[in-house]
């Protein structure tokens, strides 16, 4: 039996130019990813339309989630959000002064490979 450990918060790359997105786990039905924000947002008339719901939690740093029916939501250390397939949405702002550190569990057929 081999059993796989680590620290969410350890091998932060120093530059990002892009966000930065690693799957942790990865599974029938289910990926679960590290994202990492500095400052990063989503275009301005870009939208997510996602074929599976999408769980997030900031587990440090702050942002803003925007949805095209809902009202915006502010989140800081602690704060998550179930976002339901094909709900639009888009990140507005993330903390361009500390690392927003996001924990995201994508659920159903479609997320083990981000389809």
């Amino acid at each position: 039996m081999h059993i796989s450990s680590s620290s969410i918060f350890t091998g932060i790359p120093v530059q990002l130019p892009n966000e930065f997105c690693q799957t942790l786990l990865a599974a029938p039905n289910l990926r679960i990813e590290r994202i990492v924000s500095r400052g990063h947002f989503t275009e301005k008339d870009a939208w997510y339309d996602q074929a599976w719901d999408e769980w997030v939690m900031v587990l440090q740093g702050a942002a803003r989630l925007t949805f095209k029916t809902a009202p915006a939501l502010e989140m800081v250390a602690g704060d998550y959000a179930l976002i339901p397939a094909h709900c639009l949405h888009r990140v507005e702002w993330t903390s361009p002064d500390q690392d927003t550190v996001w924990l995201a569990i994508h659920i159903g057929a479609a997320a083990a490979n981000g389809a």
